[in-house]
């Protein structure tokens, strides 16, 4: 993959999360690790829109958190993606978003259990974040998250939003799609008096082995950039 191959995957993600209601304002962000420099990574400007990237505005970042190209300014949580980055080696794409379910779910100080498909992906592998709902403002705080996440996909920030981590950037944004789907879920269950006995734990862990499948997130991630722009996905742009 180029640097623009890698750029208009960036811009896609973007207006894939904001066309599924992820964006909040400007406050919502996705970062992207540089083909060929793991020590560089991409990321969405600050004070955009998650669907406003272009290929004119995209920074280049270093895992220090400092812009190395672009003339933009950077978000002040860029260190949620820096530490991770840092954390993480097999990780290549970082997404911050502030899902409206999920984040009222964790401030009900449960997690998610498998009362759904997207569930099954989730239950018991959501570390929580609570040591503030501050903005993650230095690179302690982005530490302490990447800390928190561990070797997980996925960590819920408490009263604060989602972190997703994972090894492609189709992976990540399938995935941030399909928790937030899964709290709303669990929420409604909750509403309507509570679950019926869970499924046993081999049912769950194949589920979850099933949705997590590379031909299932390539499927859902070509399904959710045709619902964003109306245009087929390009071929370079669909494979993991």
């Amino acid at each position: 993959m180029t640097r623009d191959d890698a750029v208009e995957l960036l811009i896609l993600a973007g207006r894939i999360l904001a066309h599924q209601g992820q964006g909040d304002m400007t406050r919502g962000h996705v970062s992207l690790r540089l083909p060929g420099d793991p020590g560089l990574f991409l990321m969405k400007p600050n004070g955009i829109g998650l669907e406003e990237m272009t290929p004119g505005n995209v920074l280049t970042v270093g895992l220090d958190g400092i812009a190395q190209h672009g003339q933009h300014r950077q978000h002040g949580e860029v260190f949620i993606h820096s530490e991770i980055f840092r954390a993480r080696p097999d990780v290549h794409c970082v997404v911050h978003t502030h899902p409206t379910h999920f984040i009222a779910l964790s401030a009900t100080g449960r997690t998610l259990r498998p009362l759904s498909q997207g569930g099954s992906v989730f239950a018991d592998h959501v570390p929580v974040f609570d040591d503030t709902m501050q903005l993650i403002s230095d690179a302690a705080l982005g530490a302490a998250v990447a800390r928190s996440l561990g070797e997980e996909r996925a960590l819920m920030m408490k009263c604060h939003g989602l972190v997703m981590a994972c090894a492609t950037p189709q992976e990540a944004i399938v995935l941030c799609v399909t928790i937030e789907e899964a709290a709303r879920i669990q929420l409604l269950v909750d509403a309507a008096g509570g679950a019926a006995p869970e499924f046993p734990a081999e049912d769950v862990v194949k589920l979850r082995a099933a949705q997590l499948m590379p031909g299932m997130i390539r499927a859902n991630f070509g399904y959710l950039a045709r619902r964003a722009t109306g245009a087929v996905l390009p071929a370079a742009l669909a494979g993991l």
